[in-house]
């Protein structure tokens, strides 16, 4: 099955940090531009940061300068500085190629962060 795998999330007090690491399953052959989606209680799933295939990063505003991403055999996310406001589930999205030679958009789970302030 091609779907990515998040990991490292928790509960951290505001001011810390935590990185957060997307590993593809065995379904995966090739993975292009990347991304992490932060969805908190009862709001939409909204972009966080993206990182192309070119090695090209973005970020939310809300976000930059305290956020990174990265990538180096998993996808990180690096997350410094905490808000209470960055508490929600993060989400890693990828566009890939699968062991059979399928493109497609490819989600994971979900990891909880918790901020508490």
């Amino acid at each position: 099955q091609a779907q990515m795998m998040e990991s490292g999330g928790g509960l951290v007090q505001a001011g810390g940090s935590l990185n957060l690491s997307c590993a593809a399953s065995e379904g995966i052959a090739s993975i292009y531009d990347v991304q992490w989606y932060r969805q908190a209680p009862g709001k939409s799933r909204d972009l966080v940061a993206s990182l192309t295939a070119g090695g090209r990063a973005n970020y939310a505003d809300s976000v930059k300068g305290r956020f990174t991403i990265s990538r180096e055999i998993r996808v990180w996310l690096q997350m410094n500085a905490l808000q209470s406001e960055d508490t929600g589930v993060y989400y890693c999205n990828a566009y890939v190629k699968t062991t059979t030679a399928r493109e497609q958009h490819s989600w994971g789970q979900g990891t909880q962060v918790t901020v508490s302030s």
